[in-house]
């Protein structure tokens, strides 16, 4: 998901500043990071390259254990990189482009899902989630048959978020139905009506992943596979499976605190169903990179006509950063456009983005942020990645 503080898997402090905050802690710590263009070693320099000097400075007491990074050129060459401990309690290493959960980063998955179907002319993109789904949305302000399918992809329906109400079943490893996690959210009244404001909101992708499942009969994670994961020959991506709360592969422990200044426990195994099409997603860097560098590619993932829709951005209320469907643009200072996702779940936070030449970067670490202060290096390291 976002985060409650800067972005669990898209989710914000307070449910009456959520979207704000949400999207202005992420924002304000790339922007922090973005105001000059990062230092990068000259050819033939001694010494670790940009994106490893800069993991390096990620980890360590009071920081994260662990970070991963993977960095992709336009020629399709990838390289990874790792610092820090894997496990504090064995002090193993963090394994070289190793799996972990990918929080909002899987919004962009979803998105892509769902405009492939709309290129089928299977979902409209401008029609009511009434729909796909009749009568499943109702409650204080919120009326599926007012709310479009864009305007759920790109946050301007005004439903309202879950996250603070489920976080502690996720620690806990309790596992949430899409239609248990629904109606937690539908205890809320709407943050405004659809289509005059903006406002980021897991609920938007919850009910998206629905649509997904109710046109195509197919569960998301078939959906996934077939469309992206076996399309461009992904090796590590999927969407965990109902009560699943291990990783399948080679992985770094995640951490979290339950304070900002608490101690770090292990969260590796938490059930992220509750996260779902919004942010239960598990993959690594090199996946990553090659997803968004794909995703820039016309015909790759989609074609031209919907990638022009993905692309076309609203206002997120924070200067130079504009909410496409499941994405995000901002200009780099080496004036270059990136489409990025960030996100973040207990015990990991994820920062990936392409620019539309191909080249992409992907940073993890391997505690989920609390603040401004955790998400600007690795805003920095995707940053110095993509400005080479």
């Amino acid at each position: 998901m976002n985060s409650r503080t800067p972005h669990r898997s898209g989710i914000p402090l307070r449910r009456t500043t959520r979207t704000a905050v949400a999207v202005a802690v992420a924002v304000s710590a790339l922007t922090a990071g973005t105001l000059a263009p990062a230092a990068v070693a000259a050819p033939g320099a001694a010494g670790p390259d940009a994106t490893q000097r800069r993991l390096n400075a990620m980890v360590g007491p009071g920081r994260a254990p662990g970070a991963l990074a993977a960095v992709r050129e336009r020629d399709g060459s990838t390289r990874t990189y790792s610092a820090g401990v894997g496990n504090l309690a064995t002090g193993t290493q963090v394994p070289r482009d190793g799996q972990v959960r990918i929080g909002s980063v899987t919004k962009t998955f979803t998105a892509v899902v769902v405009l492939q179907l709309v290129g089928e002319g299977r979902i409209r993109l401008d029609g009511p989630v009434e729909t796909y789904l009749p009568g499943l949305l109702r409650g204080q302000g919120i009326d599926g048959r007012h709310i479009t399918v864009r305007q759920l992809l790109q946050h301007t329906s005004g439903l309202p978020d879950y996250e603070e109400d489920v976080t502690p079943d996720i620690l806990r490893r309790h596992y949430l139905s899409p239609r248990d996690t629904l109606d937690t959210a539908l205890r809320h009244g709407a943050d405004f009506a659809p289509g005059t404001g903006w406002g980021y909101s897991n609920t938007n992708y919850l009910v998206a992943g629905m649509i997904v499942e109710e046109v195509t009969g197919r569960p998301l994670a078939a959906e996934f596979d077939r469309r992206i994961v076996r399309r461009i020959g992904l090796r590590h991506t999927y969407l965990p499976a109902p009560a699943e709360t291990a990783l399948r592969g080679p992985h770094p422990h995640g951490y979290h605190r339950d304070a900002p200044d608490g101690p770090l426990r292990d969260v590796t195994e938490i059930d992220p169903s509750a996260a779902w099409a919004a942010g239960a997603m598990v993959s690594t860097g090199s996946d990553l990179t090659r997803f968004f560098s794909a995703l820039m590619t016309e015909g790759r993932l989609l074609a031209a006509p919907e990638l022009e829709q993905l692309r076309t951005t609203v206002p997120t209320g924070v200067p130079g950063y504009d909410y496409g469907l499941g994405i995000m643009r901002t200009q780099l200072p080496c004036h270059r456009t990136a489409w990025w996702h960030n996100g973040s779940i207990p015990g990991y936070g994820t920062w990936s983005a392409a620019t539309e030449d191909g080249r992409a970067a992907s940073v993890t670490t391997t505690a989920d942020p609390t603040g401004q202060a955790d998400l600007q290096p690795a805003e920095d390291a995707v940053n110095a990645a993509l400005c080479r």
